[in-house]
């Protein structure tokens, strides 16, 4: 890929990066600074809190570890995907750091090459402005806190990012290989591979089928997902079950949203931390934000990665709160809210980023130093 990242495409990229890394800094400043106040380390709150010590303890330790609670609940490490604690492992190898400060040099990275792809998606399709602003619109979601903790979410988009932008080049081995490495970093990675498998049979329709690199990339897409999920099944005695059955054990499942409204009853009757009702917001406007996307008639790999994304987190059980992270890769999604910034009043333009910014900024805050949910 590094063709196209030329002295131009950098300088025409860096607004949008420079503006994505003042995001998060900040927000991160905030958030240390709350941290502090509470008598909490930043680094500690970013590096190990929740998926990150499983995480981590993977690239130490390798996997095997199984907590079993009194509820019948199990609860096991095979449910996290290899990539990105393989990351860690790297890192630590050639560096002397913790597992914990690996993973945030890892998803740090990560998020300024998501962030990159991001803004050459939107800038091929839109123009260099929206590219811009849907860069910066990703840094400021109100859960963009998640960019500079240890966890996948900055790698899957990363790689998605750059896959998608592969396919959008017909870049078919780039892109086959990308979402590869994708389907080994997240449950939800799936997503990546099934938007290289549709593109790739349009294309075939359109003509393009006489081109090898076409079936290649089709071909190596799923191959990631598909790999782990059989590894863990065979591991499990179960090849096409065993996988499920340990999401089962997270209270994990799809069930087409049929938990939603047991969720939803639940948490008007009895008292929730704010992160639980913020979660349910935040999922209810990317529903709507999907609707707008899909009407706008987008490129066919950005629906069919952003339709599955959707489709998973509204479809699956468990973990309700964890919703909006489950969608923070779809980027996609802030591309009506991109356009109608470029159409809108600077002022308004204005008025509406500085208060994404300041709902960003504390709510990050609030959810590393004030939250009882996991994340």
């Amino acid at each position: 890929m590094s063709a196209p990242l030329h002295t131009g495409t950098l300088r025409r990229a860096a607004p949008a990066l420079g503006l994505f890394a003042a995001a998060r800094l900040t927000g991160f400043l905030l958030m240390a600074a709350a941290a502090w106040h509470r008598g909490l380390s930043p680094r500690v709150r970013l590096a190990t809190s929740w998926d990150a010590d499983w995480y981590t303890r993977i690239a130490a330790h390798g996997y095997g570890r199984t907590l079993f609670w009194p509820d019948g609940s199990v609860q096991s490490d095979l449910a996290f995907f290899p990539f990105y604690p393989g990351l860690i492992r790297a890192v630590t190898t050639v560096l002397p750091v913790t597992g914990g400060t690996a993973g945030l040099l890892v998803s740090w990275t990560a998020a300024a090459l998501a962030a990159g792809g991001i803004y050459l998606i939107g800038e091929r399709l839109y123009g260099r402005p929206v590219g811009t602003l849907l860069v910066l619109l990703w840094g400021l979601l109100p859960h963009a806190v998640v960019l500079t903790m240890a966890y996948t979410e900055p790698v899957m988009t990363a790689l998605a990012a750059w896959s998608l932008w592969a396919v959008l080049e017909r870049r078919w081995l780039w892109a086959g290989s990308l979402a590869l490495l994708a389907g080994l970093s997240r449950p939800n990675a799936v997503a990546v591979a099934a938007a290289v498998l549709v593109a790739a049979g349009h294309a075939i329709r359109q003509g393009e089928g006489r081109s090898w690199r076409v079936w290649a990339g089709a071909l190596l897409a799923p191959l990631g997902w598909c790999g782990y999920v059989l590894w863990v099944g065979v591991r499990e005695g179960d090849p096409f079950g065993g996988y499920f059955s340990v999401q089962a054990g997270w209270t994990s499942r799809f069930d087409f949203g049929a938990g939603w409204p047991h969720f939803l009853e639940r948490m008007a009757l009895t008292p929730y931390d704010l992160g639980f009702t913020m979660a349910a917001l935040l999922t209810a406007v990317m529903v709507v934000l999907f609707v707008l996307f899909a009407l706008d008639r987008p490129a066919l790999p950005l629906l069919v990665y952003t339709a599955v994304l959707v489709l998973i987190a509204l479809g699956g059980s468990g973990f309700f709160e964890s919703k909006p992270r489950f969608l923070l890769p779809a980027f996609p999604l802030l591309i009506p809210v991109a356009l109608a910034l470029t159409r809108a009043r600077p002022r308004a333009a204005i008025t509406v980023t500085a208060a994404l910014a300041g709902l960003s900024f504390c709510y990050g805050a609030y959810l590393l130093t004030l939250a009882t949910m996991a994340l």
